[in-house]
């Protein structure tokens, strides 16, 4: 039983570990989901191993971000205009230089309108509470 346990133990820390790595790399790589991999990697963890769910939430990086989104799905002004700037930078490029498909330009052109608009939508973190 205790074999079994801690195979269990390697499997979760292993994937709460690419979860993070994941939302991590979602900061810098446009339409990868940062806020999704960092939910799920903190679920992992609040049950593996607490200290490192508490590092997430402390972490000067994403930690408010991570809070704010877990106690009332908010983010900052900021995220939100820095967020819709890289995507439209990076999308703009590709669909203007690197893809040839039109069908391809304008389907990623939907997603970044699509992806646009969820994060105007979400609730703005008011950084003054």
């Amino acid at each position: 039983m205790k074999i079994r346990k801690s195979i269990l133990k390697i499997f979760l820390y292993f994937f709460g570990f690419s979860f993070l790595s994941l939302g991590i790399l979602g900061i810098f790589i446009p339409l990868l989901p940062t806020t999704p991999f960092l939910l799920l990697a903190a679920t992992v963890f609040m049950h593996t191993d607490r200290k490192i769910y508490i590092w997430m939430f402390r972490n000067q990086f994403f930690g408010k971000q991570l809070s704010a989104y877990v106690k009332d799905k908010s983010v900052s002004l900021s995220l939100k205009i820095s967020s819709i700037i890289i995507l439209s930078l990076t999308l703009s490029y590709s669909i203007i230089f690197v893809i040839d498909v039109l069908w391809l330009r304008i389907f990623l052109t939907f997603v970044g309108l699509a992806v646009a608009i969820h994060i105007i939508k979400l609730k703005t973190l008011d950084e003054h509470e």
